[in-house]
């Protein structure tokens, strides 16, 4: 069973760092390197400066951001909670057409094996596992949420929200995508204890950190025994009452390949139009000698739609070297005009639930299925692997 618990976590104090807008960061697998460059201009005190630390050589970077850290924290730019607490954790924003939340609660949850009660729905590699690991090795800290989401209901963990999110936020931070992320502090009591007792996490996003996490764990048990390296840093949230929304990672093709037949449309935006993921409809772009031609086409079987994609299509057909993503659609079609794809396969957004069905079955998902969005923003806590009485 996931036990989840308070800790001691570390916040930017304003009075020292200015707005948190100006230190904060979406993860570190979604910033490109123009963002990357705006934030270092920010702020000295910008998160980026420790999660994408730089491009010195070598271990160089990650023992840099361990000594960014400490520094911060040693002018208190970085600053402890007293005690234990929980942090409720608001995500405002707008999506066609009408004004949205999902709200959920960081906290520490133990480290388990997956498969338990933690359970992940995509594929990792061992390429960014590798560098998280060097990187959580120098800083000795969660930087950022694993993003985990529970089956709901659960009337204890929906009557605490709405308590601790009546107040106005102590921290507030609006991202580059208009999201407004709203974060309270509340005492390590707040929660009843075994509140998550019957219900499985499943892996949102975060799939290699939670991973790096295990790593870590391992490699500190051997030489330190029990610790904090024992838990990771957790947005955990309620599937079902929150309802977050899942966009698609189109794919695309650098190689040759026999394109599947399809229905002709009028133009991207047709095309878009008739993405459906309960009918198994997905789109394909293609180069023409007038520019690009747009088809919709129809896969056999259960969504999600990305599943089916790379079962049928995909899989044992593309080498993984000729695969690229995208969340962008008009990218898409744009790299394929300019010849840097033969083929781009564009997806329908799913849901959590079909997700966890996909799970329950004992199945995973290609790598880069899904996007769940928006995602809580690295920086607003920061959980220390200190060894102090509540991480012991």
């Amino acid at each position: 069973m996931p036990r989840i618990s308070p800790f001691v976590g570390l916040l930017f104090d304003p009075a020292r760092v200015g707005s948190l807008e100006r230190v904060t960061t979406p993860p570190y697998d979604i910033v490109t390197p123009e963002e990357r460059r705006a934030f270092l201009e920010a702020s000295p005190y910008n998160v980026i400066r420790l999660d994408l630390s730089g491009d010195a050589p070598g271990a160089d970077k990650y023992m840099g951001a361990g000594g960014v850290l400490r520094g911060w924290r040693d002018e208190r730019a970085l600053a402890p909670t007293p005690e234990p607490v929980y942090f409720p954790y608001e995500m405002r924003f707008s999506l066609d057409g009408r004004t949205r939340q999902v709200r959920g609660f960081v906290c520490r949850v133990e480290l388990e094996p997956w498969g338990g009660s933690v359970v992940p729905h995509e594929r990792t590699m061992a390429g960014p596992i590798e560098d998280r690991l060097q990187l959580l090795r120098a800083t000795r800290a969660n930087l950022s949420c694993v993003y985990a989401i529970h089956p709901g209901p659960v009337d204890e963990l929906r009557s605490a929200l709405e308590d601790a999110t009546s107040a106005e936020p102590p921290y507030r931070s609006v991202d580059g995508s208009g999201v407004e992320h709203r974060m309270w502090v509340v005492p390590g009591d707040h929660l009843p204890a075994g509140v998550l007792a019957d219900r499985s996490l499943l892996i949102a996003d975060g799939h290699h950190r939670y991973a790096t996490a295990l790593r870590f764990r391992e490699e500190m048990r051997e030489s330190r025994g029990a610790g904090p390296w024992d838990h990771v840093m957790m947005l955990v949230v309620d599937e079902a009452g929150e309802d977050p929304p899942v966009f698609p990672y189109h794919r695309l093709v650098q190689e040759e390949m026999s394109s599947p037949e399809g229905t002709p449309v009028n133009d991207l935006d047709e095309l878009l139009t008739r993405l459906d993921d309960d009918a198994l409809v997905y789109g394909i772009v293609t180069r023409n000698d007038a520019g690009v031609s747009h088809r919709i086409a129809t896969l056999p079987g259960p969504p999600p739609t990305v599943r089916a994609l790379h079962e049928r299509i995909l899989d044992g057909r593309v080498s993984e070297a000729a695969l690229r993503f995208t969340r962008d659609p008009r990218e898409a079609e744009r790299i394929v005009s300019d010849g840097g794809a033969t083929t781009a396969f564009l997806l329908p957004p799913t849901s959590a639930e079909r997700i966890r069905k996909v799970v329950d079955r004992g199945e995973t998902l290609p790598q880069k299925s899904t996007f769940f969005w928006p995602k809580p923003l690295t920086g607003m806590v920061i959980r220390p692997l200190d060894e102090t009485p509540e991480e012991g």
